[in-house]
């Protein structure tokens, strides 16, 4: 079995910061556990993020395998289930809250009270304004990320990283929709994950 010292040396193996120790001490709250929000956590655990709490109502269907993290043998699972398994077998490491539960603007302040940063990672529009207006009106303090617009099939160089104030991050092509007509692939949704991943990070060695 391998030790979290043998672990930390990977993660820390091509850089001159000691990263595994800065990313242990952050925590970070995923709100949604589909295309995005399995995609982040992966990217974030194999970085060594040390904390984080992930919430999702759902249940892995066949039609999220072609966008989202899960395997086949995890259809029929509640994602907030799923995730952590998936994620632990990445990085046994990292301590993971997770919430099978339906996030609203009510008791989104209280399951992410402790987080460092937010990541917004619904479907839905309507879920989106809610979870983004909830943390600017109640958590004004907390770093947001937010993702808009990956579908389609368009360029992948169209998927940005934008600074919307200090405390808010909104990534995607800001246009594409599911209701266009040209679904979710995998490639752009992974895209749209690793700059919501990669800010995350960015975040985090800054405040370090």
């Amino acid at each position: 079995m391998i030790t979290e010292t043998e672990f930390a040396a990977a993660v820390d193996s091509r850089s001159r910061r000691p990263i595994y120790s800065i990313m242990q001490a952050a925590h970070i709250g995923i709100a949604g556990l589909g295309g995005l929000g399995s995609n982040i956590a992966a990217a974030l655990v194999r970085s060594g993020i040390g904390h984080l709490t992930l919430a999702d109502f759902d249940t892995v269907e066949l039609s999220n395998i072609n966008r989202q993290l899960y395997a086949l043998s995890h259809i029929g699972m509640k994602k907030a289930d799923a995730l952590p398994e998936i994620l632990h077998g990445i990085n046994p490491f990292c301590k993971i809250d997770a919430h099978d539960l339906r996030i609203t603007a009510e008791n989104c302040k209280t399951l992410f009270a402790d987080c460092d940063i937010i990541i917004e990672a619904f479907d839905l529009p309507e879920q989106k304004a809610m979870l983004v207006n909830a943390v600017l009106e109640q958590m004004p303090e907390k770093h947001l990320i937010s993702g808009s617009g990956m579908a389609g099939f368009g360029r992948a160089n169209a998927i940005t990283t934008r600074r919307i104030t200090e405390r808010l991050t909104l990534c995607g092509d800001g246009v594409t929709d599911v209701a266009d007509g040209d679904g979710l692939t995998a490639s752009r949704v992974m895209i749209c994950a690793g700059h919501m991943a990669a800010r995350a990070v960015e975040i985090i060695f800054n405040q370090e």
